[in-house]
C-alpha cells in the first residue's frame, strides 16, 4: 500500500529547493547588513503563548491551529508564527537585559490546518524579522526600506506594500466603539463569525472574507488616531517618501493578530489570485509585557517562501553541474573516483559514473544533467598522465595534466 504525504503537507523537491535557498540566502545577507542576528526556536510551544499573544478571536487560534496534549497534559501547539515564539524566547533567555535594542531574524516551518490553496500549506515556511526596543518611527520606515530592497533584489517588480495605523490604548478603544455600534445596526447581514465577535472584537470584521463587500464604508482606524499616533504614521510615511519607497494606504487593513497597533502593512503581489499576499507585519509594543516580559515595544514582518516562490515565477530547473567525470574502464574508474574528490574540494559541483559505461553513454548522461565540460579518462590517458576536457557547448576538446590544480585552470579558462 502507498502512504502519501498528509493532506496540505508537501514535499519541496530539487529544482524548487535551488529557488528556496536564493530567496534565504539574499534575506540573510541583507538582514545581517541591516544588523540583524539569526535566532532558531522550537516547532512546538505551550498553547497558551500563541492564545495570549495572537488573541482568542482570531482565526489562528479559533480554527487553524495544531493543539495537543503531552503525555503530562500540557497542551502543546505547532507554531503558528513566528513571532510569539522570538518573544517568548526573548524573555525566556534575558536578551533585553544584555541589549537594549535587539534586531532577530529567523527562517522555518509554520503550521495551520487551514484550506490548502494554490500557494498555502498547512506546513508553510516564512522569512520573519523582529527589532524589540525601539519604538520611534526611523525603524519602522527601515524595516519598509529593507523589504523594498529584498523584493528589488529578488526582482520582485509586483509587489506592492499597504500600510495602516491601528492606533495604540489611547485612540483605540473609541474607534472599537464606533466600529462595534456599525457592525451591531448590520448584524443581520453579516456572518455568524463576525455576529459572534462584534462584542468580543470588533475589529475582526472588517479581516472577514465573506463580509467585505457589505463592509465598505465601515469607519477606519486612521480617522481617529490620537496626536501622537498621527505623527507617527506621518512620520513613517514621510521617511519613505524621502526614500522613494512606494507605499499604498488601506485604511481598512487590520491584519489577523490582536498583538499589532500603529504601524501595520501588508505587502501584495498580482498573479496571485484573491489571496495576493506575500507578507506582513507591524508594530506591537504592548506584547513583550502581555507575555510576562519588561515594558518593551516590537516591530517586525513576515514573509511567506510558497508564496513569494510563486510570485516570481522561476522556473524549476536543477542547477547545472560544472563538470561530469568519465571514467572508461576498471583502472581508470578508480584514478576518477579520487580526482572527482579533488576537484570537489577545489569548488567545482560535479557527477561520476562507473567506468564500465561507454564514452557515448557517458555523454549522454552529461547532456542531460546540463554539465559544462566533461572528463574523460582512459587507459590513453592515464599511460599519459593527462585528461581529455571536452566543452559540451562548442564541441571541442583539450588536454590538461592529470591533477585537480590543472584541471580547473584549464575549466576556468575554457569557461
Amino acid at each position: 500500500m502507498k502512504i502519501n504525504a498528509v493532506k496540505g503537507f508537501r514535499d519541496v523537491l530539487p529544482g524548487e529547493t535551488e529557488v528556496w535557498s536564493r530567496l534565504e540566502e539574499a534575506a540573510r545577507r541583507l538582514l545581517i547588513g541591516y544588523g540583524y542576528a539569526e535566532i532558531r526556536v522550537p516547532a512546538v510551544e505551550r498553547r497558551e503563548l500563541f492564545a495570549r499573544a495572537a488573541g482568542e478571536t482570531t482565526d489562528i487560534v479559533e480554527k487553524q491551529m495544531y493543539t495537543f496534549d503531552d503525555v503530562d497534559g500540557t497542551s502543546l501547539t505547532l507554531r503558528p508564527e513566528g513571532t510569539a515564539s522570538v518573544v517568548r524566547a526573548y524573555i525566556e533567555n534575558g536578551l533585553h537585559g544584555r541589549e537594549p535594542v535587539s534586531k532577530l531574524f529567523y527562517l522555518g516551518a509554520m503550521f495551520r490546518r487551514e484550506r490548502p490553496q494554490k500557494g498555502r500549506f498547512r506546513q508553510f515556511h516564512q522569512i520573519g524579522a523582529e527589532v524589540l526596543g525601539r519604538e520611534d518611527p526611523l525603524v519602522d520606515a527601515e524595516l519598509l526600506v529593507l523589504l523594498a530592497e529584498y523584493f528589488a533584489a529578488l526582482g520582485l517588480a509586483t509587489a506592492r506594500i499597504e500600510i495602516n495605523s491601528l492606533g495604540c490604548a489611547a485612540c483605540r478603544p473609541a474607534y472599537r466603539e464606533e466600529l462595534r455600534r456599525y457592525a451591531e445596526a448590520r448584524k443581520q447581514t453579516l456572518c455568524a463569525d463576525c455576529n459572534r465577535r462584534i462584542e468580543r472584537n470588533p475589529l475582526r470584521v472588517l479581516d472577514c472574507k465573506l463580509d467585505a463587500e457589505r463592509t465598505l464604508d465601515a469607519p477606519v482606524m486612521v480617522d481617529f488616531l490620537c496626536a501622537a499616533c498621527g505623527e507617527h504614521f506621518r512620520t513613517v510615511r514621510a521617511l519613505l517618501a524621502a526614500e522613494s519607497v512606494a507605499v499604498t494606504l488601506n485604511p481598512r487593513m487590520v491584519r489577523g493578530l490582536d498583538y499589532y497597533c500603529r504601524t501595520a502593512f501588508e505587502i501584495v503581489a498580482e498573479g496571485l489570485g484573491a489571496q495576493n499576499a506575500i507578507g506582513g507585519g507591524g508594530r506591537y509594543d504592548g506584547l513583550v509585557a502581555s507575555l510576562g516580559g519588561p515594558s518593551v515595544p516590537g516591530v517586525g514582518f513576515a514573509l511567506g517562501v510558497e508564496r513569494l516562490v510563486l510570485a516570481l515565477r522561476v522556473p524549476e530547473a536543477a542547477a547545472p553541474f560544472d563538470v561530469f567525470v568519465a571514467p572508461l574502464g576498471d583502472p581508470a574508474e578508480a584514478r576518477a573516483f579520487r580526482l572527482a574528490r579533488e576537484l570537489r574540494r577545489e569548488g567545482l559541483r560535479l557527477e561520476i559514473e562507473p567506468g564500465r559505461k561507454s564514452l557515448k553513454s557517458h555523454l549522454r548522461r552529461a547532456d542531460k544533467l546540463g554539465a559544462a565540460f566533461v572528463l574523460i579518462v582512459g587507459d590513453e590517458e592515464l599511460s599519459r598522465g593527462t585528461v581529455v576536457i571536452r566543452d559540451m557547448r562548442g564541441q571541442r576538446q583539450l588536454e590538461a595534466p592529470l591533477d585537480a590544480p590543472s584541471i580547473v585552470r584549464a575549466v576556468r579558462r575554457a569557461q
